[in-house]
């Protein structure tokens, strides 16, 4: 009898530890974003992503240093860890290119329909079974989308292009992640970090602003942030079943909405809360149904040999 209650009890532990981190990492990834839109109102988004690239390797460095850096260069599927690279790549760039011109709260819904695209990608690329009312919710998810494009000659601009692509390449990010879910957390956001440093260092070239020791600072803290952010959600994924950690994710259209607010007075406007609305419910309804489905899977502990 001991033993069942000890063992529940450690789930249960391991459940909440999951749920803090994701909670606590989607606060950090908002306050990341916040300081990101208002990074990049004076410098470059090559030279801002450059020089948040850097420190990352705060966080990383002492990682790197414990697992041995020769076990950056043991990759499983090489292939895929090249494109989750140019994916997260995109993602990144585009969002901060994106919050150049739009509000935060603007940009962060179309990245609420990252999850949408990922029911609809797991089915065409890993060959998970989705079912019609999940198609149905998906299709939903899209309305909702276009509601937020508002795509007219008139309304469709470039800087909403930006965020709906990268939220696709969010979204096939975190495909990638599952198949690579055997990979160490510090291999991955590594070689992401270092794929963005490149790009960054790119995009920089005859766009350089010596930044004052105060925005060079804030670049590197949004590095920081942005790591440990990561970290913890890649972390708490493999505490805690994601049918139980994904509806949590929604709380960074929450807190975009507040930074918005509080730190560039922006008011989302009737059709980005109507659409972002639609977004929301469609997300969860894919969530609870793939929850109902797959009753049988137990929650997904650390894997053994994973940092």
């Amino acid at each position: 009898m001991t033993q069942p209650v000890a063992q529940n009890s450690t789930i249960r532990n391991v459940l909440l530890a999951g749920i803090l981190l994701m909670l606590a990492g989607d606060f950090l990834f908002a306050l990341n974003d916040a300081m990101g839109k208002w990074l990049v109102a004076s410098f470059s988004v090559g030279q801002m992503v450059l020089i948040r690239s850097i420190g990352a390797f705060f966080v990383l460095g002492p990682m790197i240093a414990h697992q041995g850096t020769a076990k950056l260069f043991h990759m499983e599927r090489l292939e895929l860890q090249l494109l989750r690279v140019v994916m997260t790549t995109l993602d990144t760039a585009l969002f901060y290119a994106a919050v150049v011109y739009l509000p935060l709260a603007d940009v962060m819904s179309f990245y609420m329909a990252g999850p949408i695209y990922v029911a609809a990608l797991s089915h065409l690329l890993l060959g998970e079974k989705v079912g019609w009312r999940r198609w149905m919710a998906i299709l939903l998810g899209f309305c909702g989308v276009v509601i937020m494009l508002k795509p007219s000659s008139a309304a469709f601009s470039l800087s909403s292009s930006f965020a709906l692509a990268g939220s696709i390449a969010f979204a096939f990010a975190i495909i990638l992640n599952r198949r690579l879910r055997g990979t160490s957390d510090t291999n991955l956001v590594t070689w992401q970090t270092i794929g963005t440093m490149v790009v960054g260092g790119v995009l920089t070239i005859g766009a350089w602003q010596t930044p004052s020791a105060l925005d060079f600072g804030a670049m590197l803290l949004l590095g920081i942030v942005s790591c440990g952010a990561h970290l913890m959600i890649t972390r708490a994924l493999k505490l805690a079943p994601a049918s139980t950690l994904a509806p949590l994710h929604y709380t960074l259209l929450l807190w975009a909405v507040v930074f918005g607010l509080v730190f560039f007075g922006d008011v989302p406007g009737p059709r980005i809360l109507i659409g972002s609305g639609i977004v929301v419910l469609a997300g969860l309804f894919i969530f609870h149904r793939q929850k109902v489905v797959n009753t049988t899977v137990p929650p997904e502990n650390v894997p053994k040999g994973v940092n």
